[in-house]
Parts: structure tokens; C-alpha cells; sequence
């Protein structure tokens, strides 16, 4: 009998441990949760930000962010392969079935030289002649007698339609420009390239390369806010609102909040 009574002792202790370890894990699983975003490389540069502050705060909720592209971002939350898509520019007609924005910051795409080009100021014409070949020469808009090596980036970037659709270059660029996959490629070459320009986001500029001031304005935040800088565009999230988890809501309502949009203004243009 004492043999038997110890028997359905061990064997309760056992069932005991393995359903306290049971409501662990399932614990765990009920209060973890990743949120996928996927897309532009420039609004990507601004995720980098936020994501450390938002986790720091929300432990359990787990930020996986990567850069693709704009058109690849709003594609792949279309479909539902990432809960938030990011683009910085305007969706397409096309595009915009099925899903839902959300502009998160403004940012202006600086037009870079090379930190010794003389140039300083240009108009939106003329960025779009040199952009579509028309002007191929630096003395043309006030510069030396040098060739222009134009820099962009690639056919399914973000920046690239925003910059194509402001400056109304759309599919018109100039076959002799030199294209990247990123916003670091372009900056490269245009800093080691003493005759080149191209296009970033405003908030990537530094001390490598110059950013020109367009029709007497000057690439800042500030001038982006009050629109007297012409070259803008906004960093949108896209989603599909009847699939959002509550994570990802969670994440979405926190990026307009004063603190996320404190982030924001270090580098881009609040929306509050």
C-alpha cells in the first residue's frame, strides 16, 4: 500500500510540472508577437529609429523591418506576406485596392553634388532637363565646363518615382545615368564623383556630400514643413485593415504619437 501511495505521489508531481511548464509556453505565446515590415529603403532609414524606442517599450511585441523597395513594400502587404508595407511616395491607382495608408513623416529628397562642385542652386526645370539628358554640361546651369555624370536609383525605388512624379520626368530618365539599389550607392558615387548629382532622402544628407538649395530654397526640414522646398514627399504605411493583428496596430497608432514623432523630427518632418 505505502509502495502504491507513493507511486500516485510521483506520478502527480509529474503531471504537476509538465502542465505548470505547459502554461509557460503558452504564456509565452499568447504575450510574444513579431509585426513584419517590409519596403522602401528610405523610410527603412527611419524604422531603424523608431524600432529601438517602440520595443523598448512594448518588450513583447518583436519589429521585424527590411528594405525591398517601395513598389516591392505595397505589393507585398497587397497580399498579405508582411502585416505593414512602407513606401515613400504616393500609391498608384493601382496599388491603392485593398489596403490602407497611413502618413507616418514628410521628408524632402535633397539633390546632391559633390561637396566641390561651385553649384548651389537650381531650379525644379533644371533638375528635370539634366535628369532627362537635355542639359548634359555643369557650365549650362552655372557651373564648370564639365560633363554632369548623372546618378539614380533604380527603376522600382520609392524615392526614385517620388523624385520622377515632382520634378514631371515620369519614365523620361536619361539612359546615361548611372543606377542603384540604395541610397548608400548613391551617396557613394556622388561623393567620390567631382562631376555627379543625384537624389537621396533629406534625412541621409552628411558632411559627404552637398545638398543644393532648389529655386533659392535650402533641402531642411523646416522648409519642407513650410513648403517653400519643392522637392517633397511623403513615408506612408500600408496595411490591410481587416487583417491587422494587434500588434501591428499597436505599432501603427504608436508611430503618430508625440514621442514617435519626436523620432521623427530629428531627421524628418513631423506629421503632427
Amino acid at each position: 500500500m505505502k509502495k502504491l501511495m507513493a507511486l500516485v505521489a510521483v506520478l502527480g508531481l509529474s503531471t504537476g510540472l509538465a502542465a505548470c511548464g505547459n502554461d509557460t509556453a503558452s504564456g509565452d505565446a499568447e504575450t510574444s508577437s513579431t509585426v513584419t515590415i517590409s519596403g522602401s529603403s528610405s523610410v527603412n532609414a527611419l524604422m531603424e529609429q523608431l524600432e529601438p524606442a517602440f520595443e523598448a517599450e512594448n518588450s513583447t511585441i518583436d519589429l521585424k523591418v527590411s528594405a525591398s523597395g517601395s513598389s516591392d513594400g505595397i505589393k507585398a502587404a497587397q497580399e498579405g506576406t508582411v502585416d505593414l508595407g512602407m513606401s515613400s511616395r504616393d500609391l498608384k491607382t493601382e496599388e491603392k485596392s485593398g489596403v490602407t495608408e497611413q502618413v507616418i513623416a514628410l521628408d524632402g529628397i535633397a539633390i546632391i553634388t559633390n561637396a566641390d562642385n561651385p553649384v548651389q542652386d537650381l531650379t525644379v526645370e533644371q533638375v528635370a532637363k539634366i535628369y532627362t539628358g537635355e542639359i548634359t554640361n555643369w557650365s549650362e546651369v552655372g557651373g564648370p565646363d564639365l560633363a554632369i555624370a548623372v546618378v539614380a536609383r533604380e527603376s522600382a525605388s520609392g524615392t526614385r518615382g517620388a523624385f520622377e512624379e515632382i520634378v514631371g520626368i515620369k519614365d523620361q530618365m536619361t539612359t546615361n545615368a548611372k543606377e542603384f539599389n540604395g541610397t548608400g550607392g548613391v551617396k557613394a558615387e556622388v561623393a567620390q564623383n567631382p562631376n555627379a548629382i543625384g537624389y537621396i532622402s533629406l534625412g541621409s544628407v552628411d558632411e559627404t556630400v552637398q545638398a543644393v538649395a532648389i529655386e533659392g530654397a535650402e533641402a531642411s526640414a523646416e522648409n519642407v514643413g513650410n513648403g517653400t522646398y519643392l522637392i517633397a514627399r511623403p513615408f506612408i504605411l500600408v496595411y490591410q485593415e481587416d487583417e491587422l493583428s494587434d500588434a501591428a496596430k499597436q505599432f501603427l497608432d504608436w508611430t503618430t504619437t508625440p514621442e514617435a514623432q519626436e523620432i521623427v523630427a530629428e531627421d524628418f518632418i513631423s506629421v503632427n
